[in-house]
């Protein structure tokens, strides 16, 4: 596939056959992923492939609350978990999603969520913060930059498998839980939670993928600075 055609077009992919995926294509799809941009080339990251079907089942259990929060967030009307938000009224959400037990939270997670234990398969993303160089670490405000030598990687997989004729999502919500998830695969203290991605045979490509016009993000000398125009 052309490499633009496939910037273009690796949407999300919540809904996968019926069908396993072989170790086999999982390390070839990690062996490609593996020269992703990171910085110092320190490699920070380490995959998880959890298989055990009673390890998926208690991911499932923490990936769900969170979900549940974050569509309570969007339903009130609050960016979820935003370093610059309302935290009121996403205490007041995330309480409300607490209240839902039984078949109500069940129907309000979705299909997605309810079955995230039968993905064909769960990649546990972690990264190693001995390793990372956050230049923002010290300027008194949420740390972005170390992410940097994580995300690219987490990118290059979701690249790598739809090559082998996979589709997948990175999905974060399991990190609201990140100390049961750490007891739960006996991770070191020093590692943090980045992401679990989802992987399978699509049912489905998306298509017609939506996003901003370059105008609408990108300026030319400053913030304020003229726009530049999409080609």
């Amino acid at each position: 596939m052309d490499l633009v055609e496939a910037l273009r077009t690796t949407g999300a992919v919540r809904e996968f056959e019926d069908r396993p995926v072989d170790r086999e294509v999982m390390a070839r799809v990690l062996d490609t992923a593996r020269f992703a941009p990171n910085g110092g080339n320190q490699q920070s990251w380490h995959v998880v492939l959890v298989e055990d079907p009673a390890t998926r089942s208690a991911l499932r259990a923490l990936y769900v609350p969170g979900w549940l929060e974050y569509l309570e967030m969007r339903k009130a009307g609050v960016q979820p978990w935003a370093p610059v938000g309302d935290r009121d009224a996403e205490a007041a959400a995330v309480a409300r999603a607490h209240q839902l037990a039984g078949g109500e939270a069940a129907a309000a997670a979705g299909g997605f969520a309810a079955a995230f234990d039968q993905v064909p398969v769960m990649a546990v993303i972690l990264a190693d913060l001995r390793l990372l160089a956050a230049t923002d670490r010290d300027l008194g405000r949420y740390t972005l930059v170390g992410g940097a030598s994580v995300y690219p990687f987490v990118w290059s997989i979701l690249l790598a498998a739809r090559a082998e004729g996979l589709g997948g999502v990175v999905t974060t919500m399991t990190t609201t839980r990140e100390p049961e998830v750490r007891d739960l695969l006996r991770v070191p203290d020093e590692f943090a939670l980045a992401a679990v991605l989802a992987l399978g045979y699509p049912v489905k490509r998306p298509q017609n993928l939506r996003r901003d016009p370059v105008e609408s993000f990108a300026t030319v000398d400053a913030f304020d600075g003229p726009p530049v125009v999409s080609p």
